[in-house]
């Protein structure tokens, strides 16, 4: 099958369909799940293990099982893995993991969560998700890249490659899958304490499926595809700078990233539809608006110096055990917790006070 797509369409055509497809099953999940990474720290800063920690954890859960279940079947290789196949850096991890975690709760919602509520017609989402991809694209070739190169060069994975954690720790091939099943039953239990129901969890599921598809299906077409194709999936960062410029440059390409974008967003725009949610938001104040247009721009910045968004590093890099995804993500709950803490929490309980 793949190879009759690859010979009426070409490699670019096919990966961009490819990334269509994935980002359809992540915008329809997305959607009726409510996954945000932001919600779920917010929610364990403030001392609950509620919906929103049941579901980003069985995202990740999720994720962990079918990639790592990929992995042992033979239906790809981790290794091929952009993630990991690029050197990765500790600097950027930490220090861009906690700027995207401040932006994403000042901009309340992280860039995919964005991207998700703007398809549903929040016009706060989409302001904010321009300024993201802008802000990406600045960082990655316009006036934020030195500071961005300056910041990745002070500490950078050592052999030329990112660092597989499984294989740095001697673990063994099937304990990955472990590590994920034993995320995805603490997950359950969390949704039975909280009495979550079926449907939140099936869509939360299928947010984690559709990594595991993006990365099965973009293995596939390097493996067939005549020209290179980069092993990847889900991620928001890239893909959001790319579609951008795609509409702006003379000669486009297509690809994996130009598919994935307004998969997501077709896809969260018809599960909307379905369930009745499609309905026009704005900002409430002009405060509202500056407080999520910078937080838009530490997204942006942040996101590409971590090597990737609260999805393309903490699920998608997560996913293949890319060390520096896992540092980024502690990086996004650390800095994401102190904010909600020192901006939000206190600033409710000085309102409170003064009333």
């Amino acid at each position: 099958m793949m190879s009759d797509i690859l010979d009426r369409l070409g490699d670019g055509p096919a990966a961009a369909i490819l990334g269509l497809l994935t980002g359809v099953v992540f915008g329809v999940a997305a959607q009726r799940s409510a996954f945000c990474l932001r919600a779920a720290t917010v929610e364990f800063a403030r001392g609950r293990m509620g919906e929103r920690v049941t579901v980003w954890l069985l995202t990740v859960s999720t994720a962990l099982v079918w990639v790592q279940a990929a992995r042992l079947a033979g239906l790809f290789r981790p290794e091929d893995a952009r993630i990991l196949a690029v050197p990765g850096s500790w600097s950027g991890a930490v220090v861009g993991g906690l700027l995207f975690g401040v932006g994403m709760v000042l901009a309340r919602g992280c860039s995919g969560r964005l991207l998700v509520l703007a398809a549903t017609g929040n016009l706060r989402a989409v302001v904010s998700g321009l300024i993201f991809a802008v802000a990406a694209q600045m960082s990655l070739h316009g006036w934020l890249a030195p500071a961005r190169d300056a910041i990745a060069r002070l500490s950078i994975t050592p052999g030329g490659r990112n660092v597989d954690l499984l294989a740095g720790l001697g673990v063994p091939d099937w304990g990955g899958l472990a590590l994920g099943l034993g995320f995805a039953a603490l997950a359950l239990a969390l949704a039975r304490r909280n009495r979550v129901g079926p449907r939140i969890l099936v869509f939360g599921a299928g947010v984690g499926f559709s990594v595991a598809l993006g990365w099965v299906a973009t293995s596939a077409l390097a493996q067939m595809a005549f020209d290179p194709v980069s092993v990847t999936s889900v991620t928001f960062s890239g893909p959001s700078a790319n579609t951008l410029m795609f509409f702006l440059e003379p000669s486009p390409e297509l690809g994996f990233d130009i598919g994935l974008v307004p998969g997501v967003f077709l896809g969260a725009f018809c599960a909307a539809g379905w369930a009745g949610e499609l309905r026009f938001q704005g900002f409430h104040a002009e405060s509202q608006m500056q407080r999520s247009m910078i937080g838009a721009v530490l997204m942006g910045f942040g996101a590409m110096l971590a090597g990737g968004c609260a999805i393309g590093a903490g699920v998608t890099g997560g996913s293949v055990f890319a060390a520096t995804s896992w540092l980024a993500l502690v990086a996004m709950w650390a800095g994401a917790m102190a904010t909600d803490l020192l901006l939000d929490q206190r600033g409710a309980a000085q309102a409170g006070a003064n009333r």
